[in-house]
């Protein structure tokens, strides 16, 4: 009788796995960018709104397979390199949404699962427990959720999902032989952040910069939108941006955390590098309404 009984729960386990993953896939989307190589990516908004890693979505613009078949030009409105974040933007309604679950409710031990489009493979799941849900060494100091799982080639900004099918985190890379996946929380904290304050229109990536003898952290221009405060500004595409309002940049949220604090209206002094000269210009910010939708890389929306 045991025995039977423990066949009945197996049998029980997998035919609940196989509908998790069967309502997981169908908010997991494939996406292409017009370099090569391919990730996945998650209905977060039923408007067409799209959450994926930062690494994936390294393009302007891309497209997006659904599960079943259809296929949308994406454009990039917003990332967050430090935390591997971007979203995008398709022009579709009614999609198929994913369900978000709080993370600051796991647990080490849980049961999780990844969906994904691995090496070629589409919809692919793969099982294993939450590890930790910590700092990663070498990852700096963000809480990742950190899984025994079997990711691969194509399951970055995929869903990492519990037993119902919820996703909890954004599967963004191997570090330890550990899935590390940002929490859902972190996403919608990045997603309310780009809707918050004053806006310059730009897209940045972080990098080091030689300044005073050190090694600076700096933010380099990759587009400037036409219109926007910076484009009045006079910024252009391969100045650094080293600081603002006298003060030197730490690291790459300390933009995004002076925008923030700072109204629409403002003029703002921008400390640059302009082929390693250094220039300094003033911006007058303006808010979402009149800049669009130009973003920035640290996920400041500026």
């Amino acid at each position: 009788m045991a025995i039977a009984e423990e066949v009945v729960s197996e049998s029980t386990v997998a035919d609940e796995l196989a509908v998790t993953a069967a309502l997981v896939q169908r908010s997991t989307v494939q996406v292409r960018t017009r370099g090569p190589g391919a990730g996945s990516g998650v209905v977060w908004r039923h408007d067409g709104l799209i959450i994926t890693n930062n690494h994936v979505a390294h393009g302007p613009v891309g497209t997006i397979e659904l599960w079943d078949g259809r296929t949308f030009d994406a454009e990039v409105i917003s990332r967050d390199p430090g935390r591997d974040l971007a979203a995008l933007r398709v022009n579709a309604t009614n999609l198929p949404t994913a369900t978000i679950a709080d993370s600051d409710a796991l647990r080490v031990g849980q049961l999780v699962a990844a969906v994904g489009n691995p090496l070629g493979l589409t919809g692919a799941l793969t099982l294993g427990i939450i590890h930790a849900i910590a700092p990663a060494e070498g990852h700096g100091a963000r809480t990742w959720v950190q899984a025994d799982i079997r990711l691969a080639p194509g399951n970055s900004g995929g869903p990492l999902v519990d037993v119902e099918g919820r996703v909890i985190g954004i599967n963004s890379m191997i570090a330890g032989g550990l899935g590390l996946a940002v929490p859902s929380n972190a996403v919608e904290r990045f997603l309310g952040e780009r809707s918050q304050g004053p806006r310059l229109g730009i897209t940045m990536q972080p990098v080091l910069v030689p300044l005073n003898g050190r090694q600076s952290p700096g933010l380099l221009v990759l587009e400037v939108a036409s219109g926007s405060p910076a484009d009045a500004g006079g910024l252009v595409m391969g100045d650094i941006l080293v600081g603002i309002g006298g003060r030197l940049l730490n690291g790459p949220n300390d933009l995004f955390d002076t925008l923030q604090s700072t109204g629409s209206g403002v003029t703002v002094r921008l400390h640059l590098l302009r082929g390693g000269v250094p220039t300094i210009r003033e911006v007058v910010l303006r808010g979402d309404e009149d800049v669009g939708r130009a973003e920035n890389d640290t996920g400041a929306a500026a």
